[in-house]
This record gives structure tokens, sequence and C-alpha cells, in this order.
């Protein structure tokens, strides 16, 4: 076994005892590196088709190529693509950063959706080397029922024991990418050949190493045109993974104050 694939055989362990232990289980789908490559996880875990729906909170202002690519792939993935809406941005907390408030109308629309379906669990591709706050997950996250989460009250996980049994009216986000890192991300990409949104390769000198919103994320300056090129790149780059996300480089604690509403 490989570095892939003890990688593979983590997440795709996760995926089966969330989906034995939690009775309402959806999976959110970004359209992004780590969450195509959580969807084709969950794919391989339950042989080809996933048995909870995939919620797409969608923002109406992701680049053409995403909605293009999950138009495209939730057919040929045969998922059961549920798209939440969100609301504007005069909604969200006006003491946000301008790029946190635009962001945090995603954690709105989720607490939507999650209310009206009664979602019990959500599985979210957020890997710990992704940014600081997210190095403080668990791969089975509690939070309260409308999403919120304390940092200061997550479960110890030693020896890959998870604790998967909470009080009534617990939430749980479960994270089966957590132990992944970028370059794992593009490296079992190209490994199994998992289709890919074509912003992340180079078009006139500029990519995107990280997909949100369209003006709230900026490319960074790359030549990096394809899977090998983009590996090769990430083996020497000092530059950060979120370093074309706006909202990473308002105040400090703004990435902190969403995650503990409940952000992605």
């Amino acid at each position: 076994m490989d570095a892939l694939d003890a990688l593979e055989s983590q997440s795709i362990y996760i995926f089966r005892e969330a989906f034995n232990r939690i009775d309402r289980l959806a999976m959110l789908w970004s359209l992004g590196k780590d969450s195509n490559v959580m969807v084709w996880l969950a794919r391989k875990a339950f042989f080809g088709r996933v048995p909870f729906p995939a919620l797409h909170i969608d923002t109406g202002k992701k680049f053409p190529e995403m909605y293009e690519f999950r138009d495209r792939y939730a057919a040929e993935w045969g998922l059961d693509l549920i798209r939440g809406e969100c609301p504007p941005v005069e909604e969200i907390d006006p003491s946000l950063p301008p790029a946190a408030r635009s962001a945090a109308r995603k954690t709105a629309g989720l607490k939507r959706l999650l209310a009206e379906r009664g979602y019990t669990g959500v599985v979210a591709g957020i890997r710990r080397d992704e940014e600081g706050t997210r190095a403080k997950e668990r791969y089975f996250s509690p939070r309260s029922g409308s999403g919120q989460w304390d940092v200061r009250e997550q479960p110890p996980e030693f020896w890959g024991q998870f604790n998967t049994v909470f009080p009534p009216g617990t939430h749980l986000r479960i994270h089966p990418l957590l132990h992944w890192t970028e370059i794992d991300i593009w490296r079992y990409t190209q490994r199994e050949r998992i289709p890919t949104v074509p912003l992340y390769f180079s078009r006139g000198g500029k990519r995107y190493r990280s997909l949100g919103d369209q003006d709230i994320t900026n490319p960074i300056d790359s030549d990096a045109s394809t899977l090998e090129e983009v590996i090769e790149e990430l083996e020497t780059t000092k530059i950060a993974e979120r370093s074309g996300r706006a909202m990473d480089h308002e105040s400090e604690d703004a990435f902190e104050r969403l995650r503990a509403d409940g952000y992605m």
C-alpha cells in the first residue's frame, strides 16, 4: 500500500462509518478540487453510487466553468443534487469585513437548507493544512443544532477511534479529507484521472489554487497548465494555498468567526 492508498483507505472508512452511524446524512459539494476528490471517494466507498444527497450551496456568484462542471458531472456521476440558495448580503452580519460577509451567505444558505431538510450529519471536504482554524477540526465534529462550532468542546480522536455517539439535537460535520494535503489531492486526482474545473490550470500566466465566488477570489501568477506542472509547482512554492481568497486577508478573526458560526 502506497501513501495515496493509505489516504484513500482512511477516507473510505470514515465515509462508511458516517453512513452506518448517522440517520440523515448529506454531502457538501463545492465543485472545487477537494470536493471533487471527496465525491470520487464516496463513489468508491459505496461501489459507484453515492447513497446520500450532494448539496450545492449556491451563492449565484460562481464562475461559469464551475456551473458547467456541476451540471455535467452531477449527471455523469448519478448524484442526487440538491441546490440551496443563499440570502442577499444585506441580511448578513454587517460587522464582518466585506469579503467575509459575502462568504457568510453560504453559511446562512446551508443553515436554511439543513433546517428545511433535517439532515443530522453533513460531510465536508476540508483539510487540516488548508487554514489554521481548520487544523483544530475533528473527523467527526459535533455542532449545535443550528451548526455553531465550539473549538474548545471537540472530542479526542486517538488511534483511529472516532466518537459518533452524541446527545440528541447534536449536528455532526464529517471530514474525510482532514488528513490530506493540497499536493495529495493533486497526486490522487492525477492517479485516478478525476475531472477538474479548468480554472485550476494556467491561462495567460494565471491560475486559481482555491475556488470561491468570482468577486472574492483571485488567481495567482503561474505557468502550470497541466496536472504534472501543478504538482511540480506545489513541490517548491512558498505561496499559501488561500492567498487568492480575499477574506483571508481581512481581520485576523474573520475566518474563525465564520467557522464558529458554521462556515464550511
